[in-house]
């Protein structure tokens, strides 16, 4: 129940939300309401992507997808902390990484209300290239929302901090550039999440290519250009 109202907070009243990280109240009890929400959210959007293959894949993807996102924030955590430092921020590490946590748990939040359209189009399509592009899209969708409540939560908790305050802003822009590139690659380290009908079941890929190469080979599969391997 406190994670649901956590939830309900950050949904409906984050202006408030942001002013208690802000003032330090309750962050440990925020931060493990929001880790455990995102983490079980990501997990059932994980396990409808690979349900698309096998029961293995579900349960694979199930695992991956919170791994995805908590190994991309504890990599890119410690950037956007040290750079707002630097440029005269009085946030404390738990601080910024409360704030992330937020981003994370509204992106798992928003991929969790895209599922019935996942499942609609996985009930009417057979399209293996579309059906992982619409995820992609999806993500990135997501992905966005969760980072405008990041910077929107990084302002209002730097509030009264003047000094540095457009620095600050072009560190939060860069940062989240890092955080797509950061979180893009993870995806392709951990790949498949949907996983290829016409091959067995993988836990991991060989590495190989990159995430970039990849979409655009799909896109041109999808448009009849040429066929990805």
């Amino acid at each position: 129940m406190k994670n649901l109202a956590v939830i309900e907070t950050i949904l409906r009243n984050r202006y408030h939300f942001f002013v208690e990280i802000r003032d330090g109240q309750g962050l440990k009890e925020k931060m493990r309401a929001m880790l455990v929400s995102s983490v079980i959210f990501f997990a059932l959007y994980g396990s409808v992507l690979g349900s698309t293959h096998s029961l293995w894949q579900a349960m694979s993807s199930a695992v991956k997808l919170p791994l995805l996102f908590l190994a991309t924030l504890v990599v890119c955590s410690p950037t956007l902390y040290f750079f707002n430092v630097l440029f005269g921020s009085n946030q404390s590490l738990t601080q910024n990484v409360a704030l992330i946590l937020t981003a994370l748990t509204v992106t798992s939040i928003l991929l969790l209300a895209f599922t019935p359209v996942i499942v609609f189009f996985l009930l009417t399509t057979g399209g293996y290239q579309f059906f992982k592009l619409l995820n992609v899209a999806i993500c990135a969708v997501s992905g966005a929302m969760g980072v405008q409540f990041l910077a929107q939560g990084m302002r209002i908790v730097a509030a009264g901090g003047r000094e540095g305050a457009g620095a600050r802003s072009n560190v939060v822009r860069l940062w989240v550039i890092l955080y797509a590139f950061v979180g893009s690659q993870m995806a392709w380290t951990l790949r498949p999440f949907i996983g290829a009908p016409s091959m067995r079941f993988e836990l991991f890929r060989q590495l190989g290519g990159n995430f970039y190469s990849n979409l655009f080979a799909s896109i041109g599969e999808l448009l009849g250009f040429f066929v990805v391997r």
